[in-house]
């Protein structure tokens, strides 16, 4: 997909950090815009080279008198002003947007983190849609505050405590909030969010307690939740003093990446593919199918590690719905063979990761033979925030924000292969991926699939996972608790389920007997997108917390041989969340309450009908400090 070639003006948000520059970019798209991410210290001519008709300053965990506090290039303002590009800086943006300009930044004599009202000043421009005096919650967030406008701007809407809340340069087209628009909620969450903060950032330690504390003096960073009218003045800013098009649609989409693939592939090339059975995997491939037709050629892999019944049930969708070309090889023997004994969890992953690759190289070497050529592409379901890195605050020794990784060929795949990569999904997030999907017919039970980790159930079982019938044991615990939540019409809220096999037994009493037979442990999460996990709260009353960010700790159900996942499984340094950056947002998550009488018969359920287990107990911690799956 071209960002110069949709229909739509693009509007580009220069990424200084934010936790939520996801979120911003997903907020936008929800408009029927297209938006794109990119590093907010990328060259100018990065900048310029996507036209974008309006560039958003993203927050930031910085203070613009720090000295390594990253700014926009030079030449940026000079740029936006001479084409009449609209730029609307947020928090840490705005802030650096007025000292760019020749305004004062200052520290706050009161420092504002929480709710807070502001009031409307002036009805034009960003809020020419309110009238003088009118007031709406938003959530603060900032040590730092603006003492004195650069020439041209003017004060817009004030805090309650006289901060300045907005400002803009109609002439310029310059614009700045100094709260979170993007993160929109209701009122009524704010208690909850404090409780939920409070002891996530006991969790982070004491370096995170100064957000709290206030007594943190960078100029934009900490806890940020929702401003409830913060969608309506985006959208007010963006169609109405912008004047941007929505003529964004993924049929668009669907039509352009046809258009690319074709243009791609010469007419005699031929393409590959390793299904994993995941969403991502199989959208891509149903994509490039629709535009090269048998030229591509699928491969699934039976490890042995697959959830119940997954091989007959995917199978069966690629033949019967999708008619995608596809090879079943039953390598399960092979892999388990290889797991023997292993209980370590990475030496887990690299070997899964290294037979992945004795396998794909076979399925590419035997096609070569049967075409007479080699294959010369390979179709990857990488999806936009596979090829956006997160970013880590000041003072970690790492690079300050999201940067789009290069991908030249995929990490860990024999050297003599050179397949060139087709990634029709790189700049889409999951949900639009399900939206796309659902234009190319593929079943919607199966675009609402829970994720799949790519070691599969090698990281849910504890363990040797060769060691008795473990594998049995967690398949049968498993599919009895999805099919539970499916049963009882909550599948689709929830992000992932799923079961864990404990290596530990315990004592029971089953039909008046005594017994001594496994644990078992039960986790649901809520997420969207990957981009956040809470556990979900229970009716006993615990607080979720929500986690901005991606799930570094499980691979993306696309996580086959050959996802961007691959390579890091291979050297042994596994993903990971931001160890240093503040992961706390309750902001695009839902929280959802298992009833106690669920789980009192999804218990009984599992304990009368899988044999070896006489106990089950339920993961109710969030992430940090846990992380979503058990290795």
């Amino acid at each position: 997909m071209d960002p110069k070639a949709v229909k739509s003006d693009l509007v580009l948000i220069l990424d200084f950090g934010s936790q939520y520059t996801h979120l911003i970019t997903r907020r936008i798209r929800a408009l029927s815009v297209f938006s794109l991410c990119i590093s907010g210290t990328s060259p100018l001519s990065s900048i310029t080279s996507l036209n974008p008709k309006v560039v958003i300053l993203s927050g930031g965990p910085h203070s613009v008198h720090s000295n390594d506090s990253p700014s926009f290039a030079d030449g940026f303002v000079d740029w936006a002003q001479s084409n009449g590009v609209f730029v609307l800086g947020i928090c840490y943006g705005l802030q650096l947007l007025v000292q760019r300009l020749g305004g004062e930044v200052r520290v706050g004599e009161k420092q504002e983190y929480g709710r807070m009202d502001i009031e409307v000043e002036k009805n034009c421009g960003i809020f020419g849609g309110k009238k003088v005096g009118d007031k709406q919650v938003v959530w603060m967030s900032h040590g730092d505050e603006t003492a004195r406008l650069p020439d041209g701007f003017e004060v817009v809407a004030r805090s309650q405590q006289g901060a300045v809340a907005a400002v803009e340069d109609r002439d310029r087209k310059f614009y700045g909030l100094q709260y979170h628009p993007e993160s929109e909620g209701t009122p009524g969450s704010v208690n909850q969010t404090f409780r939920v903060a409070a002891h996530s950032m006991l969790a982070l330690g004491r370096a995170w307690e100064t957000a709290l504390s206030g007594d943190n003096t960078f100029g934009c960073w900490g806890l940020v939740t929702h401003s409830p009218e913060g969608m309506e003045t985006l959208r007010y800013f963006l169609f109405d003093v912008c004047g941007v098009n929505a003529g964004w649609k993924m049929e668009d989409v669907m039509d352009e990446e046809i258009e690319v693939i074709n243009n791609t592939v010469a007419p005699d090339d031929h393409v590959i593919c390793a299904l994993s059975g995941g969403v991502d995997s199989t959208v891509a491939a149903t994509l490039v199918h629709k535009a090269i037709g048998d030229r591509l050629h699928c491969v699934f892999v039976d490890n042995g590690l697959l959830r119940y019944k997954e091989r007959e049930r995917v199978m069966e969708t690629f033949d019967r719905d999708l008619h995608l070309p596809v090879t079943c090889v039953d390598a399960s023997e092979q892999f388990l063979s290889k797991l023997k004994g292993v209980v370590d969890p990475e030496m887990k992953r690299k070997i899964i990761g290294k037979e992945f690759i004795c396998i794909f190289d076979a399925f590419a070497h035997e096609l070569e033979q049967k075409l007479g050529k080699k294959p010369a592409f390979l179709v990857q379901g990488t999806l936009y925030p596979d090829v956006i890195e997160s970013c880590p605050p000041p003072g970690s020794g790492r690079t300050h924000s999201h940067t789009i990784k290069s991908h030249h060929n995929v990490g860990g795949l024999p050297k003599d292969m050179k397949l060139k990569l087709i990634e029709p999904l790189k700049l889409l997030f999951k949900d639009e991926v399900r939206q796309l999907g659902r234009i190319l017919k593929v079943p919607e039970p199966f675009l609402k699939r829970h994720p799949f980790p790519g070691p599969g159930l090698a990281v849910r079982v504890l363990g040797d996972v060769t060691e008795g019938n473990a594998l049995d044991i967690v398949r049968l615990v498993d599919e009895i608790f999805i099919q539970s939540i499916k049963d009882a019409g909550i599948y689709d809220s929830i992000w992932q389920a799923f079961a864990v096999f404990l290596p530990v037994k315990s004592v029971g009493v089953q039909g008046d007997q005594r017994t001594h037979s496994y644990v078992v442990t039960l986790r649901a999460v809520t997420s969207q997108d990957g981009m956040t996990a809470d556990w979900v709260e229970e009716e006993f009353g615990a607080w979720g917390e929500v986690v901005e960010g991606e799930i570094y700790n499980t691979a993306p159900d696309d996580s086959s041989v050959l996802s961007p996942t691959l390579a890091t499984l291979l050297n042994g340094s596994p993903p990971c969340p931001n160890q240093g950056e503040l992961p706390i947002s309750t902001s695009y998550s839902t929280v959802y309450c298992f009833e106690n009488s669920f789980l009192k018969e999804v218990s009984q359920k599992i304990c009368n009908n899988v044999r070896g287990v006489n106990r089950v107990t339920l993961d109710i911690t969030s992430k940090p400090p846990s992380t979503i799956e058990w290795e």
